[in-house]
């Protein structure tokens, strides 16, 4: 492959990236309002240890899905013009897997504190355990299962 059609591929893997960046960090964002007024309502006082545990990981899965999906944005603004597009190609990826994993497990959380709060524990945690399953079968198993044929198997890196 020449290197201006490996160009023009990177540009659109990057595009790519920072589109799908941008959806998850939408919700990302609005998880992580939802969470920090939770602490400071009415209800707070009555929560159990298991239920403020649940809150401490969603907010820190959060915070660390937030950095992690900003994290394509920051490189490419302080890397801007270099010629290392392939290792933030790389780098970026990552941490929009570790960005999307982080934003499972805060929403799984999320669901446990949520329906505890509302409904009562034994509904919380079937309803824990079928989003843990969900967001591993249809944001992990499901995508990594069938089998992948990539433009840039013939590139060097």
């Amino acid at each position: 492959m020449d290197e201006a059609t490996l160009r023009e591929k990177q540009d659109q893997e990057l595009i790519e990236l920072l589109n799908e960046a941008r959806v998850a960090l939408s919700g990302a964002s609005v998880l992580f309002g939802f969470l920090l007024v939770v602490p400071f309502s009415a209800r707070w006082e009555r929560t159990t240890q298991v239920q403020r545990d649940s809150y401490v990981i969603a907010f820190l899965a959060t915070v660390l899905a937030v950095l992690m999906l900003m994290m394509p944005t920051a490189y490419h603004r302080l890397r801007w013009r270099e010629r290392s597009k392939e290792r933030m190609l790389r780098f970026s990826h990552l941490g929009a897997i570790g960005g999307v994993f982080c934003l499972a497990v805060a929403m799984t959380a999320t669901v446990y504190l949520v329906i505890d709060t509302v409904v009562s524990t034994p509904w919380a945690i079937a309803a824990t355990v079928l989003a843990a399953a969900a967001f591993g079968l249809l944001w992990f198993a499901l995508p990594l299962s069938t089998p992948y044929d990539r433009w840039d198997s013939d590139v060097k890196t």
